[in-house]
């Protein structure tokens, strides 16, 4: 199972505290929700029906109780959100938040289980509950992510994701629902021709033995199921256990592929052996969109700052991929990348949105693009993704629409528990915003 580096971190922190602490912050997760709220005069966006002017919002237990014009606020503490607005808050449907603290330093990295087939690793359980990432993520309107593991050199099956949710004391507190799916990094057989000769035989060699091991370790899987079935099996093996809500399509297996022939490669794959797919990166999901649709394939675009895959692209295949997606009625979500080089700028999620609505995604879509329909797609729509009665009360305030980056959050709250926005980012704010204010400066 993955190894929880927390205690590593904790030296580590300790060590650097010295020289660090006047960037640092250590916020205290919310207490719980002991009398309702009810947020009054705001813009509401519920994003699962059209905005109310002048709405109200009303929540008590953690839980959504009332939404609308008119809305009673017997009883409750009343928040004036005049001239503001209220938003579900937003979920990054693909990243190792709480798995990577820097990316430089190993000992804060914990994204990946050594060995090719780990269906048993949990992500969630090596979430460090109190990194600064978090905070960071959250005070942007994130307030939620998928957490999943990342494949090592030999990796492929790197084990389950889970949605977690931006506040808690524990990974326990944190978990909106563990075990969401399997995650499968494609080994994909296009390898860059800038390597050296013997570098791109030996990478092209890794990526078809990855292949071998994937697909044996579906047979391997299948036949403990036939066993099982059969009460033939003596001694659990955790691996297979973990594949089985797999086989019995209970959960997807979540696909990392980019490029064209890798995400063929996955369709093949999961149709020979029986398996729900979602497609998790599809920067050229646009080239197969047919395809995905006639398949009825989710898909999670991992990010719409990025290049494209082929020289002889347009400028924009990332930016319009989206937007394309759209127009072939694809079910899709925005992420970011997902990666451990990216995961301090997981807040950047809303403009990777902003990206794909100003080359051709409606705006109504890009909103639910990183709101309801990554709730849905992650089989956690009961709870997040829009404003609806029954739903978490995992929402914010801001002074405009989010994906604008001029867009400041005012307030928020994840479950119904008031969220702490202060983070190292608003701290070294504050801290260079004293220095120059200093008369001479």
């Amino acid at each position: 199972m993955i190894s929880n580096l927390r205690l590593a971190a904790g030296v580590l922190a300790a060590l650097l505290a010295g020289h660090a602490h006047a960037q640092n912050v250590v916020t205290v997760p919310g207490a719980p929700q002991d009398r309702p709220i009810v947020i009054v005069n705001a813009t509401v966006h519920p994003v699962s029906s059209a905005p109310i002017a002048n709405g109200r919002v009303r929540f008590e237990a953690g839980k959504i109780t009332a939404v609308g014009a008119e809305v009673s606020t017997e009883g409750a503490s009343v928040i004036d959100a005049s001239g503001k607005h209220v938003y579900p808050g937003m979920l990054a449907a693909s990243s190792v938040i709480g798995l990577v603290e820097v990316q430089a330093v190993r000992a804060t990295n914990d994204t990946t289980e050594v060995g090719a087939i780990n269906p048993n690793a949990r992500a969630q359980v090596a979430v460090n509950a109190d990194s600064e990432v978090v905070p960071v993520t959250r005070a942007n309107g994130v307030l939620a992510a998928l957490v999943h593991p990342v494949a090592g050199q030999q990796g492929v099956i790197t084990g389950s994701a889970a949605v977690l949710q931006m506040d808690g004391w524990t990974w326990e507190d944190m978990t909106v629902r563990g075990d969401v799916g399997q995650y499968i990094e494609w080994p994909s057989l296009i390898i860059p021709d800038f390597l050296p000769p013997p570098l791109i035989q030996a990478t092209r060699k890794a990526q078809v033995d990855k292949r071998i091991a994937l697909e044996k370790a579906l047979t391997d899987a299948k036949s403990y199921r036939t066993a099982k079935q059969a009460n033939a099996v003596s001694l659990p093996d955790l691996r297979w256990e973990a594949m089985l809500p797999v086989l019995r399509k209970e959960q997807p297996v979540l696909i990392g592929a980019n490029d064209m022939e890798s995400i063929e490669d996955a369709l093949d794959f999961t149709a020979r052996h029986d398996l729900r797919m979602v497609l998790v990166g599809g920067l050229e999901a646009w080239r197969l969109a047919a395809l995905l649709k006639a398949r009825d394939i989710p898909v999670i675009v991992a990010g719409t700052h990025v290049l494209p895959l082929r020289r002889s692209d347009p400028f924009d295949a990332a930016f319009s991929n989206p937007a394309k997606l759209h127009a072939a009625g694809l079910k899709f979500a925005i992420s970011g990348p997902g990666d451990s080089f990216s995961v301090s700028n997981e807040r950047n999620l809303p403009y990777h949105a902003a990206t794909a609505i100003a080359y051709g995604l409606p705006a109504d879509e890009g909103l639910k693009a990183v709101t309801l329909y990554p709730a849905q797609i992650l089989g956690v729509a009961d709870r997040l993704g829009s404003l609806e009665t029954g739903k978490d009360a995992t929402l914010f305030i801001s002074d405009g629409d989010p994906l604008e980056n001029s867009t400041a959050i005012e307030q928020a709250w994840i479950g119904g528990r008031v969220v702490d926005l202060r983070s190292r980012h608003t701290k070294l704010n504050d801290k260079y915003r004293a220095k120059y204010g200093q008369p001479g400066r």
